[in-house]
């Protein structure tokens, strides 16, 4: 594994046998990470999102679950 820092980014370089699901899970924290960095919310206002989320989400789903 080689990893580089420019001014502007870092570079990671990685074998090719790499487990891809675990490499895939490690982008996806990154890409969270960089969608976030600049976040001023806190993890009240997280939380009250997220329950909003899934409230309105059973609310427009249920039918395909309970008949």
């Amino acid at each position: 594994m080689d990893i580089q820092r420019t001014d502007s980014e870092i570079l990671f370089r990685l074998p090719a046998n790499i487990d891809t699901l675990g490499l895939q899970r490690m982008i996806d924290y990154l890409k969270y990470k960089e969608a976030t960095a600049e976040s001023k919310a806190d993890q009240e206002k997280i939380d009250q999102l997220a329950k909003e989320s899934k409230a309105n989400w059973w609310k427009e789903n249920k039918h395909r679950f309970i008949q």
